[in-house]
């Protein structure tokens, strides 16, 4: 497909909350939006960015300078919708030159209401949210940009924070539903939805697991009564310090010795649950070229990140937990975040960031082969 895009020409302001502003023009819808200013090092996968639950309420800031020249399909999304408040480009792409494409990034953003901001040099964007850290930020186009900067920076910070923030009911699903397993089936597993991406059922399903996606307001007698032989947690947004239902949920699995496995917000609940506190990084990892070591094997992958807290562990050495001995897995080389948790008996273990790694990369895939393996322990009496 290889069509035109028509990109709106209204002016607009990005207004960040400690007082800097920059001009451009609209892009997608045209209004006010306000959200957390994030950015994301990703070269591709606009579009899984974008249907990210775990984005919501969040104004995403693209690196990469040049982007929508693949359109968007109906096959891509991580979710049924686009869930980010804002997002913020230098160039995007008046043509559409993929042979998947079924619609541009413009005409999507505008269907789902997404206010954004192009033509702003992105790149002096992200070098400020790297020395300031991330914050509250507000894209006003149209009339609304020609109104004084104080004025909308007023607005800007009395809109809410991400810290404190309760989203999973936001973003999670409104009843359970079930991914089958490809090919034979030979055990079940729930998945309790915090935010959860498409693509995390199916690398599940892959593996002969048949997947029941549960709300995250299920109660801990919902998911016993589907007789699982493993319990998922998956990524999603906001404060992980206000996810206390989860957590009760995740204690109660590695209580019965259910095999667990959390990724992104699921290994801040695990951390929660081992008796670790979370914190805020000053701008979070966002991206899909992010370095971890597996302290397990040595072994440094590539991996894809959408996280602004993180998990404070101690690092090197086992520490006592309520449900036995755990340790640190997985380090972020590039400033020595924790990324991965585990138990020692190796029936219970999270990394903070996606193996399911839509639009890639694949390093961390073997996770969800662990994950598999733990429950195969378990249906064998634990052999």
């Amino acid at each position: 497909m290889s069509s035109t895009g028509n990109l709106a020409t209204e002016p607009a302001v990005l207004v960040l909350e400690d007082g800097r502003s920059m001009h451009g023009r609209s892009f997608g819808a045209v209004g006010t939006t306000f959200g957390e200013a994030v950015f994301s090092t990703g070269m591709t996968g606009y579009q899984e960015t974008l249907t990210d639950p775990s984005y919501h309420r969040q104004v995403v800031v693209m690196t990469a300078p040049h982007v929508g020249n693949t359109g968007m399909n109906d096959d891509d999304p991580e979710s049924e919708r686009i869930w980010v408040s804002g997002y913020v480009v230098r160039d995007p792409s008046r043509i559409v030159s993929n042979w998947r494409a079924q619609r541009t990034l413009d005409e999507d953003l505008q269907a789902y209401g997404v206010v954004g901001i192009s033509g702003i040099d992105t790149r002096a964007l992200t070098r400020h949210l790297r020395d300031a850290g991330a914050m509250r930020v507000g894209i006003f186009s149209g009339p609304a940009a020609s109104r004084p900067v104080d004025e909308l920076l007023s607005e800007v910070r009395s809109s809410p924070s991400m810290v404190g923030a309760d989203l999973t009911s936001d973003v999670t699903t409104a009843q359970a539903y079930s991914v089958p397993a490809i090919d034979d089936a030979w055990a079940t597993v729930v998945a309790v939805d915090l935010g959860i991406k498409s693509m995390t059922p199916r690398r599940l399903s892959e593996r002969g697991l048949n997947v029941d996606v549960v709300p995250s307001s299920s109660s801990w007698e919902d998911i016993v009564a589907r007789t699982p032989d493993g319990i998922f947690f998956s990524n999603g947004p906001g404060d992980p310090a206000t996810a206390d239902h989860a957590v009760g949920l995740m204690s109660k699995a590695l209580a019965a010795g259910l095999p667990v496995f959390g990724i992104c917000f699921g290994n801040q609940i695990f951390g929660r649950a081992l008796g670790l506190s979370t914190y805020k990084l000053r701008f979070g990892h966002r991206g899909i070229n992010q370095p971890v070591k597996d302290l397990t094997t040595g072994k440094v992958e590539i991996t894809a990140h959408n996280h602004g807290f993180a998990v404070q562990a101690p690092q090197g050495e086992e520490f006592d937990s309520p449900f036995g001995p755990a340790r640190v897995s997985h380090v972020c080389l590039n400033d020595n975040v924790v990324e991965g948790l585990e138990l020692v008996d190796g029936s219970a273990f999270s990394v903070q960031y996606h193996p399911e790694a839509a639009a890639g990369p694949h390093d961390a895939a073997y996770l969800f082969d662990r994950f598999a393996e733990a429950v195969a322990r378990r249906r064998d009496g634990g052999a």
